[in-house]
């Protein structure tokens, strides 16, 4: 029998009024959107619906913003009768699955990924390190040219099968940018973002993270999570945490996700949140596998 995936985007899909159609509109949506907003020890709201573009971009705020819209569709989604069988996020998005799956509760979810991002945010301001996009190049033969580049320079994000993100420390990425186009890259351009995102530079926020982990109160599984830093199966609390330890500055690899979700069974995948990012990398990975995406009212018709 064919099986669902729901998966949810990760840092980089956000955008100003982001939920505020569904708040408006739709009394689940605003009952569940209150819910979190009360839960949180700062105004994600104004944030969300009316903040200026910087501000959702700082990443205390905006990794709970996408995580906040993922699990109030992901909630309407389930309404009309839609559930899966295996969840997976990309990056943040891992902690829009973990509610997803029940591993924590939705509101609990967005605390404890605001609790993220403000580690995340509070590291990458003590360490000198950037990301870049490599476009055209084998993630094996990425893999490999790095190891010749001084400094910290890792492949974390495996997004697609000719596109990987690295991260680490600003010089040593600009090097790596110069050797992997040497090394046949079509492109290998700098990203705008905050910090070495998944490289080892981060460990200091997985060590603050698994403090917080102790917080919160998680449950085992049935619904099974593909984990971003193992693609492997995961339905049991003590996993989780590791996992989500671990991937705080560990690699994301997305292409081995979908492809063990298509391994499982899985046809249909609904990716739930802002924008269509993961659409567009899944068709690269595996064109058979349907993708739905859930992100407005009409989408839920």
């Amino acid at each position: 029998m064919s099986k669902i995936a729901f998966v949810f985007p990760g840092q980089g899909t956000q955008y100003v009024g982001m939920g505020k159609e569904l708040y408006e509109n739709n009394e689940l949506a605003k009952k569940e959107f209150d819910k979190i907003f009360s839960n949180l020890d700062f105004d994600l709201k104004s944030v969300m619906f009316e903040g200026s573009e910087e501000e959702l971009k700082d990443t205390k705020n905006t990794q709970p913003a996408i995580v906040a819209m993922s699990l109030v569709l992901e909630k309407m989604l389930r309404e009309k009768g839609i559930e899966p069988n295996y969840v997976a996020g990309h990056s943040v998005g891992e902690y829009a699955a973990i509610g997803s799956a029940g591993f924590l509760s939705m509101e609990d979810a967005v605390k404890l990924t605001s609790l993220r991002g403000k580690a995340m945010s509070k590291v990458s301001g003590e360490v000198a390190g950037t990301m870049a996009a490599i476009i055209g190049l084998d993630a094996d033969k990425i893999v490999e040219t790095l190891k010749s580049v001084d400094g910290i320079a890792e492949a974390v994000n495996f997004n697609e099968p000719k596109q990987t993100v690295i991260a680490g420390e600003k010089e040593a990425i600009g090097k790596a940018c110069i050797a992997l186009k040497e090394a046949g890259a079509r492109r290998a351009m700098e990203l705008s973002v905050s910090g070495p995102f998944h490289s080892s530079l981060m460990q200091p926020a997985g060590e603050i993270l698994k403090e917080a982990l102790e917080e919160f109160k998680f449950e085992d599984s049935s619904v099974v999570l593909i984990a971003n830093t193992t693609a492997k199966e995961i339905t049991k609390v003590d996993e989780l945490k590791d996992e989500l330890y671990r991937q705080s500055f560990g690699p994301v690899k997305w292409v081995d996700t979908i492809l063990a979700l298509k391994e499982a069974g899985v046809t249909t995948i609904y990716e739930i949140g802002p924008g269509k990012v993961l659409n567009g990398l899944i068709k690269k990975i595996d064109k058979e596998i349907e993708v739905i995406n859930i992100e407005k009212l009409s989408d839920l018709v």
